[in-house]
């Protein structure tokens, strides 16, 4: 193949690639109340609602082991069931977060059968800090140790508008 083909192949690559990071993406409409999330482990989406309807969707990354429900501390699983958003943290290690009610009951008595400990601490949060610039790219593959990234903006998103007590159902 000459240089010069190897060369425009090369180029486009880049220009798609740039593409993708820079191509803007609809923001979450200002004042938005984001009610309820439902996250689709298998499709990588999670959809914010506000009083049942649809108002965005992201696309996601999960825990580094994403087939599955958690199970025990340090499987790498993102839970599965119905959740609730109990905490903002807005000087999380990774950007900022939302915390995510995991472990429930159920949770708990099935990493005992186990005898496992059942971990806890499972987040909606960004990028570790200082690699914020990683953007969408985040979204190539499965990163987190069980919990749900998204990009630094689109937690900035959800930081806002989503309020303690908001529903969150993970599927798988």
């Amino acid at each position: 193949m000459p240089v010069t083909k190897l060369l425009l192949i090369v180029v486009f690559i880049l220009l798609i690639i740039g593409l993708y990071y820079f191509y803007p993406e609809p923001k979450l409409p200002s004042g938005t109340r984001v009610t309820s999330l439902v996250v689709y482990k298998s499709g990588r989406l999670m959809e914010a609602y506000s009083d049942g309807k649809l108002v965005k969707s992201y696309k996601i990354s999960l825990g580094r082991n994403p087939v599955g429900d958690k199970q025990f501390e340090g499987d790498k699983k993102t839970p599965e069931g119905m959740y609730f958003i109990n905490a903002k943290n807005p000087n999380s290690g990774y950007h900022k977060n939302l915390g995510i009610s995991y472990p429930d009951a159920s949770d708990i008595a099935e990493a005992k059968q186990l005898g496992k400990p059942t971990g806890g601490d499972v987040k909606i949060h960004g990028l570790r800090n200082g690699q914020g610039f990683i953007g969408k790219f985040q979204r190539w593959y499965d990163w987190t140790a069980g919990c749900i990234a998204l990009t630094d903006e689109e937690v900035d998103e959800l930081f806002d508008a989503v309020e303690i007590g908001a529903t969150i159902e993970i599927k798988p």
